[in-house]
């Protein structure tokens, strides 16, 4: 049976931020929080209708408007000049009064007609649809991510094969030219060795042909 749906508040940054789930954990997994921010006070479960109203339509959704503000929620939201002058003067104010417990919230108003208990199924089946939505989009993620890194390491493989390859290519043209450059220098020494030999042969016969 799909859980009941609550909707909570919170703030970041510029914006404050709601969105519907089934409990606070599922909340701070859905704004991607890293510490308890219920516990620590700076999160809430809301009953305010139109806040209620929008999370529970579309459920899962972080929801988000400028902080501070009463404009509706949405999925997209702009700051403007004035909400951050606004915010500063509130975060210099924080920071000059003594802190106190957050207040809690007067009791719930009664809930409208139309939020029936058909309607809180049917939300509750719209958070799921959307969980399981997001978890299929994040195995899609890491499969992407998973063979694009198999990609990249087939590419540098291929490439060291190819660096390999050419050094053995390298290598044996090297030793060849070696043993061709020593075949040469024995051939030049032989060389020079029958020409000396010639050379005195031909100055000796010279000088004798210059003594007759």
């Amino acid at each position: 049976m799909p859980r009941k749906l609550k909707a909570f508040m919170t703030s970041a940054g510029f914006f404050d931020l709601a969105v519907a789930a089934p409990s606070m954990k599922a909340a701070l997994a859905a704004w991607g929080a890293d510490s308890d921010l219920f516990h620590q006070g700076f999160a809430r479960e809301t009953r305010d209708a139109k806040i209620v109203a929008a999370t529970m339509a579309r459920p899962g959704l972080v929801l988000r408007r400028p902080v501070g503000t009463d404009q509706p929620y949405g999925e997209t939201a702009e700051i403007s000049e004035r909400a951050l002058v606004g915010h500063g003067r509130r975060k210099m104010a924080a920071r000059t009064k003594p802190k106190s417990k957050p207040k809690t919230e007067n009791a719930a108003p009664k809930r409208p007609a139309s939020r029936t208990a058909a309607a809180d199924r049917a939300a509750a089946l719209a958070y799921e649809r959307e969980e399981k939505r997001r978890a299929l989009q994040e195995q899609r993620e890491k499969g992407e991510r998973r063979r694009a890194a198999a990609r990249r390491e087939r590419a540098v493989a291929a490439a060291e094969e190819a660096l390999r390859q050419a050094e053995a290519a390298h290598d044996r043209t090297a030793s060849g030219l070696d043993r061709e450059r020593a075949a040469l220098d024995r051939r030049t020494e032989a060389e020079a060795r029958r020409w000396s030999r010639e050379k005195d042969r031909l100055q000796e016969a010279l000088h004798r042909a210059r003594r007759y």
